[in-house]
């Protein structure tokens, strides 16, 4: 057994580990999980799209509490400010000096709880800190820590009090994921084994900050072939030609893609990616990203099935993409 093969054995270990602890708490969920992970680990955010009491914040919590990392919760409502979520500089009449109040972005893992009940001028507050690691404060720049998340939950923009995020905000979330209801056995576990109270003391972590930031450096060797490069180009043409969408992906979003399907694969056991993983990412990476025509809102067409398919007539690579 070489190196790379013991290292992915002992991956595999903790991730089976990391689930069953994150189970003591969330019923299912596993692959939500997952995706979550695999886009901490390509330096990513996510937005998590569902009706509330759908387990989105319990989830975002067990999360961190299993890999051991730095947790804040913005609480979004209409009056949050800006200097609400970066912090701000507070003078002191003692020492005659100003000195940095941090806001809860300074951590590892932000949950923003329902974003788009704030303002856009405080959602777009939080790009710089999304795309730059860094925060700006009165002409300052403060670096924030590593690894560093955005978890976001939003409600569906149809139900009172929402405010849409513009494009540029939603473009700096990695994945977009929609949770969906529990089924009705799963449910009944969560009754069962939870109960009115959430043991998230329960959790025993099995990752730390530092094992998460050797992974992220572990993703950028996992090897991808020539052709698997093709394929991805080739289904982000088809969204900008496609009938029914008005703006395709950018560039941006085949890197997003392009970094993902790394981390997947890894998470997958494996240091190499295969077609399977830009098919199974495209629709979490790429579906928030689309920008539809009136006539598919008319028709009740979603971005998911224009992107399913885009992958069930789009030719898959045949080549052998194992690289040595």
């Amino acid at each position: 057994m070489n190196r790379n093969d013991n290292n992915q054995n002992v991956l595999s270990y903790q991730l089976d580990e990391l689930w069953e602890e994150m189970g003591k708490v969330i019923v299912g969920r596993k692959k939500e999980l997952k995706l979550i992970l695999a886009a901490l680990l390509s330096e990513g955010h996510v937005l998590l799209e569902d009706l509330p009491g759908t387990g989105k914040t319990t989830m975002v919590k067990a999360f961190s509490k299993g890999l051991d990392c730095l947790f804040s919760r913005i609480q979004c409502t209409p009056d949050l400010l800006p200097s609400d979520v970066l912090g701000a500089s507070i003078f002191n009449p003692k020492t005659n000096e100003f000195h940095l109040r941090k806001g809860p972005v300074f951590t590892n893992i932000l949950l923003v709880d329902e974003i788009n009940r704030t303002l856009p001028r405080t959602q777009s507050s939080l790009l710089e800190c999304m795309e730059e690691r860094q925060v700006s404060i009165e002409g300052k720049t403060h670096m924030l820590s590593s690894p560093f998340i955005v978890l976001a939950t939003q409600n569906p923009i149809e139900m009172e009090g929402t405010f849409s995020l513009p494009e540029a905000q939603l473009d700096r979330f990695l994945m977009k994921l929609k949770l969906g209801y529990p089924t009705q056995e799963e449910e009944t576990q969560i009754l069962e084994r939870v109960g009115d109270e959430i043991p998230y003391e329960d959790i025993n972590s099995k990752f730390n900050p530092e094992k998460i930031q050797q992974l992220q450096k572990q993703c950028k060797d996992v090897n991808i072939h020539s052709s698997i490069l093709e394929y991805i180009t080739v289904l982000a043409n088809e969204t900008r030609i496609h009938p029914l969408i008005s703006i395709g992906v950018s560039p941006r979003a085949s890197k997003a893609l392009y970094k993902v399907i790394k981390a997947w694969a890894l998470l997958n056991n494996r240091d190499y990616v295969i077609p399977d993983d830009v098919k199974e990412m495209v629709k979490p990476v790429w579906n928030h990203r689309l920008i539809l025509k009136t006539e598919a809102h008319m028709n009740n067409i979603e971005s998911e099935d224009i992107l399913e398919e885009i992958l069930k007539k789009t030719d898959v690579p045949r080549e052998k993409v194992v690289c040595l």
